[in-house]
């Protein structure tokens, strides 16, 4: 949050959830508190350490604002630093392009890569059993193949993946329900 009270939504990124109460912006579930996710207060921390208490520039895209209300960009912190690449190459974070706020996301994508090759964050200690996915090539969401969202997929959109990790490595992200899993 800004010191103004402005939400900043980091475009082109999506970070392990925190602890919190889904009171929070976005939630459709008041009162229930969410456990943290992986490597998501690790995220937090690296994430403070960039621009807590800084002045930041914000850099928009075709649309600055999501349908919560919340600014989206991407942020340069006081030393020209690119958080949300930066937030990336630490493996704080994974690709999450959303049309039409594209305009890094093969800079962005060449960075996950770099992280996923040396296993850093969490890409590190990386362990799945094969299991077929299905991509969406509009939205670039991958979903289990038994996912109701996945199955909706129009054939000529499908892309499918034997595993999560060459559904991220080509920049796909999964669906929340997904996730979860």
């Amino acid at each position: 949050m800004l010191d103004d009270g402005r939400h900043v939504r980091y475009i082109g990124i999506n970070a392990p959830e925190i602890a919190h109460d889904e009171h929070f912006i976005g939630s459709k579930r008041n009162g229930e508190v969410r456990k943290a996710e992986p490597f998501g207060d690790a995220a937090k921390k690296y994430n403070q350490h960039l621009v807590g208490s800084k002045k930041v520039r914000l850099e928009f895209d075709k649309e600055m604002h999501d349908r919560y209300g919340r600014w989206l960009a991407y942020v340069y912190s006081s030393n020209n630093t690119f958080v949300n690449k930066a937030m990336i190459e630490k493996g704080y974070a994974y690709v999450l392009a959303l049309k039409p706020n594209v305009e890094y996301e093969q800079i962005l994508l060449r960075s996950q890569r770099d992280a996923m090759s040396k296993k850093i964050g969490i890409w590190g200690h990386w362990k799945e059993k094969e299991r077929e996915y299905i991509g969406n090539k509009q939205s670039r969401r991958f979903h289990f193949k038994k996912c109701p969202y996945g199955k909706r997929i129009e054939k000529r959109n499908r892309i499918f993946f034997k595993r999560k990790w060459d559904a991220f490595w080509s920049g796909f992200a999964p669906c929340k329900r997904c996730l979860a899993d």
